[in-house]
């Protein structure tokens, strides 16, 4: 890695198949013996995402509407198992076409069905430490810590790095420290999924302590905050991933279809809600949905059905099935490359139908994103999780300080007590104090946080 330019310098070796489809899991003392029920170890692992409670919580977060009054429209929860489905169909492509091949795939027994499991389960986690009101919640989160004078304050006694975390807050960094500590905090590695699992997940394999990287797709943002950076060093090391500096290292190829998934159900999806919703008419949804599919027969398709709301259905189905498999054939074209470290760009901006991307996510921007409801709920959650990270963290810091008052006292009975420290009190140590309190804030629903915001704040009583 340059330093000065960004510019992705590719490892020395590419990675290997055999190293980047291990099924050992993260903090697991010792392999699977018993049996699994006819399950895969990767398909384990999207069960034991299903089932934890972070998952739920997704199913009162926001997508794009936020707090919608629609029951039509997507929450992260429904997101989250669409972009699953994309995902386990683009892995599923992808594991045949590299079965074909690579004989180390079939030599450990791995299916195409197993890779499709790999990124199915990468998929369903990749919102999964997402705050309350969507991607307005990561900048309400970051905004407080850069210019509120309590986020001043809190900040004060951490090292640059640690700083770093919390100054460019990121959902993906809280999802890896979900999946590998929150969830399950008994058990070293949290859930213990597998390696493969959880570097397909890791989109951004890097910490914050460096800053802001634009040339390479995969290091935009990063994965990982300071306190689990042990953690992905040692997934790193058993899935073989090549390392380019210090806490920075080369992505997992699988996460390459991870972003794809995502990628495709957002932008498509979200112009089929704003249609449900009267933000889009169906003529904008028609023509860039088209430009995607480009079918000559699709005219007549779309004449034969009976009403919009099917026509608009059945361009998203097309479109969907356009786009997994124009990334699937991408991914196999240069696979090479992207297991040599170099290649670093997002599948979706080389396929033929990249100008129709373009277009969608054009559309999203001018008149989606900026469209009146989203905006306004958006900007009330600025001040909801300002005012929440505000008024816990002062309580927090007042207990490390012995300066409890009435009122902070009361306050700090709201926390449940793993958000605190070791026998109901505070953590000694600063840094483990702001994370537990982002871990408090940012797990919560929309809802919770509007109506324990409400409440903290006197706007509204219990009962009233």
């Amino acid at each position: 890695m340059d330093r000065e330019s960004g510019e992705v310098r590719a490892t020395k070796e590419a990675m290997t198949w055999g190293s980047l489809l291990a099924s050992a899991r993260l903090g697991a003392s010792a392999p699977q013996t018993t049996p699994a029920m006819g399950r895969s170890e990767f398909q384990r692992d999207f069960d034991r995402i299903v089932f934890s409670s972070a998952f739920r919580r997704l199913q009162d977060k926001t997508q794009v509407f936020p707090l919608a009054e629609s029951d039509y429209v997507r929450t992260r929860l429904t997101h989250s198992l669409e972009a699953s489905s994309v995902g386990r169909s683009l892995g599923t492509l992808v594991g045949a076409g590299l079965r074909e091949r690579y004989r180390e795939i079939d030599d450990l027994g791995v299916s195409p069905s197993d890779i499709g499991a790999i990124v199915a389960a990468a998929c369903l986690a990749h919102d999964i430490g997402n705050p309350p009101f969507g991607h307005s919640g990561e900048d309400a989160i970051r905004l407080f810590f850069a210019t509120h004078i309590s986020g001043h304050d809190l900040l004060a006694p951490l090292s640059e790095a640690q700083r770093a975390d919390f100054l460019q807050f990121e959902g993906n960094a809280q999802g890896f420290r979900i999946l590998t500590r929150l969830q399950s905090p008994d058990n070293r590695g949290g859930l213990q999924l597998t390696l493969a699992t959880l570097g397909a997940f890791t989109k951004y394999p890097r910490a914050a302590r460096h800053g802001t990287m634009e040339k390479a797709i995969s290091l935009r943002k990063h994965g990982f905050m300071e306190a689990e950076e042990g953690y992905f060093a040692e997934i790193a090391h058993g899935l073989g991933l090549g390392r380019r500096a210090q806490g920075i290292w080369v992505r997992h190829p699988l996460a390459y279809l991870v972003e794809a998934a995502d990628d495709i159900c957002y932008h498509v999806v979200d112009v089929e809600d704003a249609y449900r919703l009267g933000i889009l008419r169906y003529e904008d949804v028609e023509g860039v949905l088209a430009g995607i599919i480009d079918d000559a027969s699709l005219a007549h398709r779309l004449g034969a059905m009976r009403d919009d709301k099917g026509r608009i259905e059945y361009l998203r189905a097309r479109s969907i099935n356009a786009l997994v498999e124009q990334a699937a054939h991408r991914f196999l074209a240069i696979e090479g490359e992207l297991r040599a470290g170099g290649h670093d760009v997002a599948l979706l901006s080389e396929v033929s139908a990249a100008m129709g991307m373009q277009a969608l996510r054009a559309l999203g921007e001018q008149r989606i994103y900026m469209a009146p409801p989203v905006v306004e709920i958006e900007a009330a959650g600025f001040e909801v999780l300002a005012g929440l990270l505000a008024v816990f963290g002062g309580a927090i810091e007042a207990q490390a300080r012995d300066q409890l008052n009435a009122r902070d006292r009361m306050r700090l009975k709201l926390i449940p007590p793993q958000f605190l420290g070791p026998n109901g009190g505070v953590h000694p140590d600063p840094y483990q104090r702001l994370l537990r309190l982002t871990d408090f804030v940012s797990g919560m629903t929309d809802t919770y946080a509007v109506s324990l915001y409400k409440k903290v704040t006197g706007i509204s009583l219990p009962g009233g």
